[in-house]
Parts: C-alpha cells; structure tokens; sequence
C-alpha cells in the first residue's frame, strides 16, 4: 500500500475536550449578564435601528431561534426608549356635526385620563344642577310669565274677533272639526230653513258678513301656530340661558384641570355648546332616574346612554401606572384588530350598533412613538394583518377600519375614525429563509424595512469564549433558580454546544437546546438529592434523550441485524461499497449504512441513476450521480468514444434520496464494478465528488460515523473496521464517546481522504495509479485497469457496429 495515504485520525482529532478548569469561576472573566457572545454585528444594526430618527428605517431581526434574538430586541429597545420623552395620549370623541366620524385629539403626555375623568365628572354634577336648576323659582316664574303672556295673547285675539262679530250679529262657533261663524237674529242662530225664508238683499248682507268674518277667522287661527313657535322660542331661549349658568361655570372649572388651551379646551367649547342647546338630555335623564334607597346611583350618570356623546374614549395614555419613558411593545398575536385596532359593536333591538366609545386601541396605537416588536411568520400568518401593517407605516398614519365590512361578512352601522398620526419603529423577528422570500416576492418591504441584523449561529471556541458561554450558563441557572452546574458538568455542555454547531472548532450561539439539556440535568441532580450538577447528570440526560427519540433508529438497527436490511460488514465485493445517510425526525438526527451497488457493461455511453429513474432521487442528488459521468468521460479513455452502460442504485431504498454526499460511494462503485476489484466491505465512506476527482465536504458527518459504528459494534468490532470521510470535514468532528473509546483501543478507526484515488486505494488495497508522461497509468492498476475495460467496450461497440453494417449489406444489395 502506498504509504503515503492518509492515516486515520487520532482521538484528539476526533472530538474536543473541554478542560474544567477553564470554565471555572476563577478563570471566568468578567462580563455582565445579560451580554451576547458573538453578536457584534447583529447588535451594531440593532443599536443603528432603535437610535436612528428617520423614519422607514424599520428592523428586520434574522437568525436561527435560541440564539437570543428576542431578548436582544427587547433589552437594547427598551435602554434605548428610557432615554426618550413619553409619547402624546390619543382620545376619540364625539364629532357633534357628523357622528359616525370621531374626531381624534392628541394631548400631552399624562392629560387623556385627566380629560376623561374630568368629563364623567362634568356629566355627573351637570346632571344633578341643571334639572336643580328647572325646579328653582326663579326659573318657574318666567315659565309662568312667558305661558300666561303667550296666553293672553291668544285670548285677546280670540276675544277681540268674538266682540266684533257679535256687534254685527255674527256668532263664533265651536265644533268637533273646529271654529265656525254663523249669522245671529234675536240671539239665536239662524237655521238654513229660517235663512231661506228671508229676502234676499237681507240674505245677500248676512252672507257677506259671514264670508268677511269667515275671512277673518282664518287669519286668527292661521297665527296661532306662529304665536306657538315663538313660544317655543322663548321656552328655549330661557332654557339655554338657565342651562347655559350650569355649564359654563362648570366647564371653566374643568378648563382648569385639563388646560385652557390646546385640543382639550376646544373639546370642552364644543360640549359647552351642545348642552346648552339640549339641556332636555338631563331633564330626560332626571325623569329615567329611579327611585329608591341607592343614593350612589345617581352619582353614575355618565354611564346612561344618553351622556355617552359627552364621553372620552381614550385609546393611548400615560397615565400614573405607565413608564415616564417612550413604550415597548411586544404583540405576540398580530392580528388585523390587535395590529391597527378595531370598532366593535353592540347589539340594540335586534340591530348592531356603534359609536365612538367602541373604539379599541391596537398594538400601533400603543407602541406609537416608541418601538413595536413582532414575530414575522405571525405576522404573515394572520388575514390583512400584513398588508394593513404596509399601509399604516407608509402612510405614517392608523386607519382603523372593519374587517368585517372589508370583507364583506355583514353590513351594519359603522364609523370612519379620524386617523391617528404615526411615529413608530417596527422590528420583525424571523428567519433567513423567511428574509429571503420577502426580498424576492414584495417589493415594498426592502423600502419598508431598510436594516437587517443578522445573529450568528455559532462563535469560534477560544478560551476567552469558553469562559464567557460558561459564566452565561452559571448566570442562566442562577436565574431560573436551577441547583449550580459543576465545573466538569459545564464543561461538558460547552462540549455539546460545540457537538450542536457541527464544527468542532466553534460554540454553538443556540442557547435553547443548550439550557434544555441543562434543566433536565437538573431535574436528575435534584431526583439524587445533590446540591449541584454533576458531569453524570448531564451524560444521564444525553442518553435519555437519545433514547426518547430514538425508536425508528433502533429499528433500523434491527432490521441491519437481521439482515432484512442487507449491509455486509466483513469480506469484499465487486461493485458493492456501504454509504451512509442521515435520517431527521425533528430535532433528532441518525446516520445509517446503505449498500450501493453498481453494474457495467457496453452501451453508448449512459449512466442511468435507478433512484432518479423512479423518480425517488432528488435534483441534488441527480446531480451527484452527473458528476461523476462527467469524472468519468474525462479521465479514461479520451481517445475513443465513452462505451459505457452502467447503473446505479441505493439498494432497499424505498423513500426518496437527496443530497450528492454519496457520489464519491458511487463512484468508487462504478470503478470496482469496471476494474473488477474487491472494495472491502468492512470499510464505509461518504463524501461529495467534483469532475476533478476531489473529495468534498458534507453534513451531517459525525452522525454517520456514528451509525455505521453502531452497526459494526453490534456484530463485533474486529479491529479493521474504518469510515472515510472528506478530509474537510475533519473541523466538524465530534463523535461520541463510545466512539473514540473504540478508537483509542484500537478497534475502529476514521480517515480522511482528498481524492477519489485516496479512497479506492484504500478500499481495494490496489494503488490507484497516475498517468506518466507518455499519458498511461501503471499497469495493474486501478485507473489502468479502469481503463482498459472501457476502451474493451469502446473496440467491442466498433465491431459490432461493423458486423452490423456488413450483415446490412448482404440483406440489401
């Protein structure tokens, strides 16, 4: 064997120990608890976000969960909105001219609750004075006066037209149907029979004097409904000048407690005035009032129907239980009301009804002038909710609007709301993959949303990172009241960090899966009745958890031992290698052997994928198997015509395949198959391929170490038993311990390979061989011997087509 190949890896290479003692307090350095490792840049664009003044300039939080983001977000919001002013309090009230649209007001800090306070105690005090007020004397009095003038004036009227027609003999008349005038003789009224006896000059005078008087009489009763209007008048006028003594006191008193300027005083004018001129709604509301022995019922008058006009509905306030400071909100179910707010309604006979007391307050409303931090799939997730939040940050404004009315689910009373102005920073919280479709599918949203920070998976694995991620975990546990971890039990979750970010020289940022373990282990720590967490207790968790999850691997597994699954483990075959896969189930990932076979033989140059054939491989891995068409049409043969017909297959595969990590299992396959040499079956490999022959990089590796190690451990380790793995990926091991106790004694063993001709010299035992520089590959071996058999193929199709075409020529001559 050439002794140049690659050896196999030592157990220092093969998984990173952490020392104690560099996680312990004593070496720990000093950093505050509530710092992240590794996050300078997302933290950069986080600062830039909640410091920058201009508008649009919204925050778009990528990475994967656990890494801290969404606390992060809220502890550098939240620093950041204490150093600012709080935001102006938002009222809806009633519009007097037009009530379906409530007029909006913006007032100072603190004033909203005042104003609303205020008003229930205007309505309550108005409530009792002005019907105290219509009950005085004085006011009873010049209701009198003006009754008993308006009275006589219509008596006067009456008795005057009366006296006039009885000095001409002309009497007034009443009747069911009114007044009538009738001609008189002797003080009698004259009959219709009597009448026609009469002459008739004298019947020509009464009939004058009847339509004359007839005349008049209308012109009487025509300005008795004038004389009642101007009565009305006059009630109404006294009843707004007795009214207007009640509120005008009472609303400059309230002028003094929400302000003589500014939008609170205009609001109270406009009260002022619609009380004056309907002060009947207290007298009403005085007549509704019960009786009884509850005096505190009366001191509830706002709360009738009739004084909700008068009511402030406050939708944003900083009152006394607020922070003195811009807010930071965290909607946790953005939906289309929650996010911009929502009218709602109120049944009444039968009907729905509303006004502007119904108004609610979304999620915009309440973080304006602040920030508002929102989860992205949430967001997208809800009906309108994403196309409503667009629209209020570009119009810079909240529009609240019925979703119901929108779509069209019911039609009922309904309002238009004056809108609210808008000064709000939105931070979304989401993944790449989610960044990415976004940029791609709406092109509002790079305009909307103008910084990203971007939180790193994983920190490289230095001392000074040990330390910090050790003291984060010791200020975790403190935090969550969970017993100490012991220097050794943190050393070994730092060791799994670095295991979970699949690079042996780095730490995993995902804290979740980190603190999980750790919280388990304390569970166990605590079921021994120990004071802290012991390394033990976090091993005891690792193989709980493994074995939680692991029912469709041990199937696996025992479908490998009793050869339902066929995988060979000893002796060698021609065009048959053992690759190994990866199986997710959630967050729980497997690797497992599967036997490749190959089978050549001449043909016009195809290499058919079975897996893709029956459409169950996927594009990645067509692409694999592609390759390696192209490795072979490159490398052998190049004077003569590619003659081969070869196939492929995961044999017992009977779900899809994807990835290209098994192209280098493939190849070699495919050059034992047309070499004719034996791969040891004792030997697994994994790897992508390129048309160079390099060995490349793939996932998911100590997974697959793993599997194929079970396997073999199983049936007994015999000392040979290898995996070859790309050479690349030697930074990503971090095997488990079964493993490299293995190792260590001897009996089982990890190389890395660079090349194709690496890995089928080690599998066949025959040297690979390079071409000299005539251009011809040693003899005997594998490439040569490769080789010879296509150009074989490639002589062997020359002369059958000859035989061919001869025997078409005696056919046809």
């Amino acid at each position: 064997m050439n002794p140049e190949l690659p050896r196999a890896l030592s157990v220092q290479q093969l998984r990173q120990e952490c020392d104690p003692e560099k996680v312990s307090l004593r070496s720990a350095p000093e950093k505050a608890e509530g710092d992240l490792i590794g996050q300078e840049r997302g933290l950069e664009a986080l600062h830039l976000a909640a410091e920058i003044r201009h508008s649009d300039f919204n925050l778009f939080v990528l990475g994967p969960q656990g890494t801290g983001r969404h606390t992060a977000v809220e502890e550098i919001l939240r620093t950041q909105a204490s150093g600012r002013d709080s935001p102006d309090d938002w009222v809806y009230v009633n519009n007097f001219v037009d009530p379906h649209k409530p007029v909006a007001l913006c007032l100072p800090s603190g004033c909203a609750e005042k104003l609303r306070d205020e008003m229930a105690r205007v309505v309550n005090d108005l409530a009792n004075d002005i019907p105290a007020l219509f009950e005085s004397e004085e006011y009873q009095t010049q209701r009198r006066s003006i009754d008993e003038e308006f009275g006589e004036r219509q008596e006067e009227a009456m008795a005057d037209f009366t006296g006039r027609a009885r000095n001409e003999g002309v009497a007034l008349i009443r009747t069911p149907m009114g007044f009538m005038v009738a001609a008189m003789h002797d003080g009698k009224v004259v009959k219709t029979e009597e009448f026609e006896k009469l002459p008739e000059a004298e019947q020509a005078v009464i009939e004058e004097k009847i339509a004359r008087f007839q005349t008049e009489l209308k012109d009487v009763l025509a300005n008795a409904p004038k004389q009642e209007r101007e009565h009305r008048g006059r009630i109404e006028a006294l009843n707004a000048e007795m009214a207007k003594r009640a509120v005008s006191g009472r609303i400059d008193e309230a002028r003094e407690v929400v302000g003589k300027k500014g939008a609170a005083s205009d609001f109270l004018s406009w009260v002022h005035d619609d009380m004056v001129e309907n002060p009947e709604l207290f007298l009403q509301a005085a007549a509704e009032q019960p009786d009884g022995p509850f005096p505190e019922v009366t001191g509830k008058a706002h709360l009738q129907p009739l004084f909700r006009r008068y009511m402030v509905n406050v939708i944003v306030a900083s009152g006394v239980d607020a922070p003195a400071h811009a807010p930071v909100i965290v909607e946790n179910l953005p939906t289309f009301d929650r996010l911009i707010g929502r009218i709602e309604h109120i049944s009444q006979m039968g009907s729905l009804v509303t006004d502007f007391t119904l108004i609610r307050p979304g999620a915009l409303h309440r973080a304006n002038g602040g920030y508002l931090v929102l989860d992205a799939r949430r967001v997208l997730g809800e009906p309108y909710a994403w196309d409503a939040l667009k629209r209020s940050i570009k119009e810079r404004s909240i529009t609240i609007t019925s979703l119901g009315e929108r779509v069209s689910l019911f039609s009922t009373t309904s309002l238009e709301p004056d809108p609210i102005p808008l000064d709000v920073r939105v931070v979304l919280v989401g993944d790449r993959f989610l960044y990415s479709l976004l940029v791609m599918l709406d092109p509002d949203f790079q305009e909307l949303f103008k910084i990203q920070a971007d939180f790193e998976e994983a920190v490289d694995r230095s001392d000074e990172t040990l330390g910090r991620m050790s003291l984060l975990l010791r200020h975790y546990a403190d935090k969550e009241d969970l017993l100490p971890p012991a220097d050794e039990a943190l050393a070994r979750l730092l060791d799994e960090s670095t295991r979970i970010a699949g690079d042996s020289k780095k730490l995993s940022l995902r804290l979740g899966p980190v603190t999980d373990i750790l919280r388990e282990a304390e569970h166990y720590a605590r079921a021994s009745s120990r004071t802290e967490v012991l390394k033990q207790d976090v091993e005891r968790t690792l193989d709980e958890r493994d074995r939680r999850a692991s029912r469709v691997r041990d199937r696996v597994r025992e479908a490998i031992a009793r050869q339902t699954l066929m995988i060979d483990t000893e002796g060698c075959k021609v065009g048959q290698i053992n690759g190994l896969s990866v199986h997710e189930l959630g967050e729980f990932r497997f690797g497992r052997p599967s036997r490749i076979t190959a089978r050549v033989r001449m043909g016009a140059g195809k290499l058919v994928d079975i897996e893709r054939e029956v459409e169950l491989g996927g594009p990645l891995h067509s692409k694999g198997v592609m390759i390696l068409a192209g490795y072979l049409t490159a490398t052998y043969a190049l004077d003569m015509p590619f003659s081969l017909h070869a196939s492929l297959v995961f044999e017992q595969s009977y779900g899809g395949i994807e990835g290209d990590s098994a192209s280098c299992a493939e190849l070699i396959a495919l050059l034992s198959a047309l070499s004719e040499l034996e791969i040891r079956q004792d030997m697994a490999i994994t790897g992508s391929v390129n048309q160079l022959g390099q060995v490349q990089a793939i996932g998911g590796v100590n997974e697959k170490i793993e599997g194929y190690f079970d396997v073999c451990a199983e049936r007994g380790l015999s000392g040979s038993h290898r995996v070859l793995i790309p050479a690349a990926n030697v930074d990503h091991l971090m095997l488990r311990d079964r493993v490299t106790t293995a190792v260590e004694a001897g009996k089982f063993g990890v190389i890395p390979i660079r090349t194709v001709d690496e890995g089928i010299e080690l599998m066949t035992g025959v040297p690979a061989g390079a071409r000299d520089s005539g251009g011809t590959f040693p003899a005997g071996s594998v490439n040569a011997l490769v080789e010879a058999r296509l150009r074989e193929f490639a002589m062997a199709r020359k002369t059958f087509a000859a035989r061919i075409r001869a025997t078409d020529g005696e056919e046809n001559p």
